[in-house]
C-alpha cells in the first residue's frame, strides 16, 4: 500500500493564485536595478540566466493578474484593448528564448515593469468612481 502526502490541485482558472497577492517590492526594486546596469557584462553568464529566470517567472504570475482584471471589463473598453495588446506583447516576450545577457535581463525587466503599469491602470479603471460632494 502507497500512501503519499502531497495534494493535487485542479485549478484550471488560477483562482488559487489570483487569491495570493504579488510581493511588488522585491521585483521592482530589482527591475531598478537591472535598468541601472551600464555597459558591459560584469556577471557571469549563468548569473544572467538565474536573474533573467526570476523576472521571467514574476512576468508570467504579473500577466496573469493583468489578465484576470481586465477580464472584469467590458470588451469594448479601451483599458481592456489596451491590456490585451500588452499581454499579446509580453506573450510573444515571454516565448523568446532566455539568454544570459545584460540585454535579454534589460527586456524582462522592462516588461515586468510595463506589465505593473498596465495593472495598475487596470485597478484604477475597475475603481468605483469618486463622488465628489458641492458640484461645481
Amino acid at each position: 500500500m502507497h500512501t503519499s502526502t502531497h495534494t493535487v490541485l485542479y485549478d484550471p482558472d488560477g483562482l488559487i493564485e489570483a487569491e495570493l497577492p504579488l510581493d511588488r517590492e522585491p521585483y521592482e526594486c530589482l527591475v531598478t536595478a537591472v535598468l541601472a546596469w551600464t555597459g558591459e557584462d560584469t556577471l557571469a553568464e549563468r548569473d544572467y540566466e538565474q536573474i533573467g529566470l526570476q523576472l521571467t517567472g514574476h512576468a508570467r504570475a504579473v500577466a496573469s493578474d493583468v489578465r484576470r482584471r481586465a477580464s472584469r471589463l467590458p470588451k469594448s473598453s479601451g483599458p481592456r484593448a489596451l491590456a490585451d495588446v500588452v499581454l499579446r506583447e509580453a506573450e510573444g516576450r515571454l516565448s523568446a528564448t532566455l539568454e544570459g545577457t545584460v540585454r535579454c535581463v534589460q527586456n524582462r525587466a522592462r516588461l515586468v515593469r510595463a506589465l505593473y503599469e498596465r495593472l495598475d491602470r487596470l485597478e484604477a479603471a475597475l475603481a468605483p468612481e469618486k463622488v465628489t460632494s458641492g458640484g461645481a
